[in-house]
């Protein structure tokens, strides 16, 4: 057909598209989230938390994606109104480092989270320890899978050993090794944080410049005090240079005296 010339064609004469063809069965390759909003803002500022700390921690790195609150789409049949989940926080390894609309299993080469972790709610907490469980085990295959309650501070953990999930032990202060990050999951400070085998806390962007910022107002501090301290020192030792200097004076006063009465100051 010329170009433009379907453009110029009528409505009854355009092209007729098989009943099979739909949005369903051929959806675009990246297709938009459709998570609602997160429980409330405590729940926003926890998902936020783990995900800007892990990019801070990994900032040099490009083959992962970490996100929250973003739909994954995983249906075999390439459906997007069937089989998709909205993990509160998910990690997945060996892709590529760019943002995405949604997680869309058959467009990603067929990976599934490697770590999830749900921020458990009144109304949510059943269906993520049993329905959502169930599917990042069985369905996702997912290695290791969270559970943080914002409200009682409790922490749960389970790695997939073989087909089934088992819980993680917890290690020293209660927290829980997760293998696939190479990080530690505890509470601190009411919120789940993320911490290094050695047990430094892995900090956001904004936490690490407050740090430095506190280290370099607290070294000012230091270098303004030294600089105090070594200018009284340098005032102490003008003031005993000085005193030095009046009793030496005193004491060629005092031998010039002894001299004029014929005494000499330096016998014995």
């Amino acid at each position: 057909m010329p170009h433009g010339a379907l453009a110029q064609m009528s409505p009854a004469s355009l092209p007729v598209l098989p009943l099979e063809y739909n949005e369903a069965s051929f959806p675009p390759p990246d297709l938009w989230s459709d998570e609602p909003p997160m429980e409330s803002s405590i729940h926003v500022a926890q998902m936020m938390l783990l995900i800007l700390c892990l990019e801070r921690r990994w900032r040099d790195r490009h083959d992962f994606f970490v996100t929250g609150n973003l739909t994954i789409y995983f249906n075999p049949q390439q459906l997007k109104s069937v089989d998709f989940r909205g993990p509160d926080f998910f990690v997945v390894l060996g892709t590529v480092r760019k943002e995405r609309r949604s997680w869309t299993v058959w467009h990603e080469g067929g990976k599934y989270p490697n770590v999830i972790v749900e921020i458990l709610s009144s109304s949510t907490s059943k269906i993520d320890r049993g329905l959502k469980k169930k599917i990042y085990q069985d369905t996702f295959k997912t290695p290791e899978y969270f559970l943080f309650d914002p409200e009682t501070l409790s922490l749960e953990g389970f790695h997939l050993v073989g087909l089934s999930y088992v819980s993680i032990s917890p290690g020293q202060h209660g927290w829980l090794w997760c293998g696939q990050l190479g990080l530690f999951f505890g509470v601190q400070g009411g919120r789940l944080r993320m911490f290094e085998p050695d047990g430094t806390l892995v900090l956001t962007s904004l936490e690490a410049e407050d740090r430095e910022h506190a280290r370099a107002d607290a070294e000012a501090k230091r270098a303004k005090a030294e600089a105090k301290r070594a200018k009284a020192e340098a005032k102490r030792a003008k003031a005993e240079a000085k005193r030095a200097d009046a009793a030496a004076l005193r004491a060629d006063h005092l031998a010039a005296r002894l001299r004029a009465l014929g005494i000499d100051p330096d016998s014995r």
